[in-house]
């Protein structure tokens, strides 16, 4: 004889799966998958249609308060004050690329189908590392950002959506490839042997490590080649051994706990913009170095930071010091295809159409990826009411 009602096994069998994933939000097909034979076995359930007599114990238990519904069969569990500490690696690696049918937008967003979502929700809250294959571009590890929460796509209800926290997305200096000296760079990877599992590394999401996480992070942003910045704004940035303020010997650092440092950030956006602009300003052609190996060259973000702009290269472009103050200041904009547009404001025209190209035109970086987004462009132009400048 079942020992359960069926509003008693399938709360607890929530209570169990939410436990088990670490997120609060679950969707109804990974809850059966899950958990729907312990349910039919605590029910004792023979009848044919089992899975429509969830369907109506979910929606009982929405009207108790227990649950709340999220949107294209997806709940969130409202019977924990808070969630335990999840044990294991939590932060993920998150496969995308510039040729994905899910048309990603890194800094803001991952888009991904139901089958991935519980590995989905152990990332929420934790940092993640993006990766393009080489089928879909090649580029390797090419950026880290923490995931915010999980929401259905409210564009395609078989989609959801992993939103990513707002200022921390982060691209690397460089990108880093998937092998180094013929063996994976994330270790998790390799099966007791030492060979790549397959299976596992065609996961589009994946829990990784926090020393697989640590060693790509490092790679990708502390042993690039450094970009010295311009005399009089040298800036230390802090070290990866150990973080300010660590006693000796306390142990290993957790990568993920400086990446939210503004100072560091803003000198790997620094590295990463004028690692793809080669150093050179992209209006003016200029790569001024002083004897001391300092670029006169600067990163600027197209949209500020303060406004939401993230600390993404197609958020960015290498601009001499002089360029850079007009495009704080509006005095030059861009149009999406690289057109440099002239405020009215300057008030030494002829001086700057010496200073920028000819054809007034801007250089953009030769991958696509790496070029500044409509969206940042268009940003700035209405901010400082770019219409019709010449």
């Amino acid at each position: 004889m079942p020992d359960k009602s069926w509003s008693e096994a399938v709360a607890a069998a929530i209570r169990r799966h939410v436990l088990r994933t670490g997120s609060t939000i679950f969707h109804r097909q990974t809850l059966i998958d899950a958990e729907g034979p312990r349910i039919l076995i605590d029910t004792g359930s023979g009848g044919a249609t089992p899975w429509q007599t969830l369907s109506r114990v979910l929606q009982e238990l929405r009207d108790t308060g227990l649950l709340e519904f999220v949107g294209a069969g997806t709940y969130r569990y409202n019977g924990l004050s808070a969630l335990p500490e999840q044990p294991g690696t939590t932060k993920g690696v998150f496969v995308t690329g510039a040729h994905s049918d899910y048309d990603d937008d890194p800094p803001h967003f991952y888009r991904f189908p139901p089958r991935w979502l519980n590995a989905a929700q152990r990332a929420v809250g934790n940092w993640i590392i993006y990766q393009e294959p080489r089928r879909a571009g090649g580029r390797g590890y090419f950026a880290v950002a923490k995931v915010e929460s999980i929401i259905p796509d409210p564009k395609d209800t078989d989609m959801f959506l992993a939103l990513i926290e707002p200022g921390t997305f982060l691209e690397f200096g460089r990108d880093v490839p998937f092998q180094l000296d013929g063996r994976a760079v994330e270790r998790g990877l390799l099966d007791a042997n030492g060979r790549l599992n397959n299976g596992r590394a065609i996961q589009s999401i994946r829990a990784i490590s926090n020393a697989d996480f640590n060693r790509i992070v490092e790679l990708g942003l502390m042993d690039a080649e450094p970009e010295m910045p311009r005399i009089g704004q040298a800036e230390a940035v802090p070290s990866m051994v150990a973080e300010a303020g660590q006693e000796a010997f306390e142990g290993p650092v957790d990568r993920a706990t400086i990446l939210v440092s503004r100072k560091f950030r803003k000198a790997g956006f620094r590295r990463a913009v004028l690692h793809v602009y080669e150093g050179r300003c992209a209006l003016t052609g200029m790569r001024l170095v002083n004897g001391g190996g300092r670029l006169e060259t600067e990163a600027a973000h197209i949209m500020g930071v303060g406004d939401g702009g993230p600390d993404a290269v197609n958020n960015g472009i290498a601009l001499s010091g002089t360029v850079h103050w007009m495009f704080d200041r509006g005095l030059i904009g861009l149009s999406d295809a690289g057109d440099i547009l002239l405020s009215s404001k300057i008030n030494d025209r002829e001086g700057v159409e010496k200073m920028i190209y000819s054809n007034r035109r801007a250089r953009w970086p030769s991958s696509p990826a790496h070029r500044p987004h409509p969206r940042y462009l268009a940003w700035h132009r209405e901010r400082f009411g770019f219409y019709g400048s010449n």
